[in-house]
């Protein structure tokens, strides 16, 4: 037992920290614009086949990972419909860091969309009725009313992106393989060393590592909205 207790990390324990924080800040950086407009889009807009729309951005969230995964390895592959364009072009995705940062982002997505399109219906759609009969431009009410009110659930949504994205397995090892100091995050290192004996030191550290960042992003979330409410109210 007090193996499993050993401080130090080792080198591929300090790979697989660093690739996962690369992987999970840059999904949650380059998904949470276009989260915020889908989020918003849902819930101040009506329009034919909304439904279908709704459903389709939802699909990766409640599909097996390993199915989403599969499906970007026919994307994108070196084989796949887009794959063998971007080959052309000297250009490679899959089993590469890009392709792990795509599979989470892909399947993080819904639940950014989800937090910010609640955050929106809560906010009380008179104040911007208000903003515009005082002449704000829609840009203008959406930057200065929607976005602030609703900054509580879009930083939520900031943060379930970069948990879900922290946790990632089946797609990543699907579509970007489990390769090291590439796209071998925290799951994908605890899954090698738990099937590789004289390893459960290492699969111990790992596993707190992944339960300490989940618990200080999630602690750091409410923290700030607790504070953001108060200066707003």
């Amino acid at each position: 037992m007090s193996e499993l207790l050993t401080i130090g990390l080792t080198e591929v324990e300090w790979s697989a920290l660093t690739v996962s924080l690369k992987v999970s800040l840059l999904c949650a950086f380059l998904s949470l614009p276009f989260a915020v407009f889908a989020g918003w889009l849902l819930a101040r807009k009506e329009f034919k086949a909304k439904a279908v729309v709704e459903a389709f951005l939802h699909v990766p969230m409640v599909m097996p990972p390993v199915t989403t995964g599969y499906l970007l390895l026919l994307m994108f592959g070196t084989n796949g419909l887009l794959g063998s364009w971007l080959e052309t072009l000297g250009i490679r995705i899959a089993f590469s860091f890009e392709a792990a940062v795509l599979a989470s982002i892909i399947v993080s997505f819904p639940l950014a969309v989800r937090a910010v399109k609640q955050a929106v219906e809560m906010v009380d759609k008179r104040l911007e009725d208000a903003a515009e009969i005082l002449g704000a431009s829609r840009w203008r009410i959406f930057f200065a009313v929607t976005v602030p009110l609703a900054f509580p659930g879009i930083l939520s949504g900031f943060l379930l992106s970069f948990t879900r994205s922290l946790g990632e397995f089946g797609a990543t090892i699907t579509f970007a393989g489990n390769i090291f100091g590439e796209t071998r995050t925290i799951p994908l290192a605890l899954f090698s060393a738990m099937q590789t004996p004289g390893k459960e030191s290492e699969a111990f550290r790992l596993m707190l590592l992944s339960v300490a960042i989940s618990f200080v992003a999630m602690l750091a979330s409410e923290l700030v909205n607790r504070r953001y409410k108060k200066e707003l109210y």
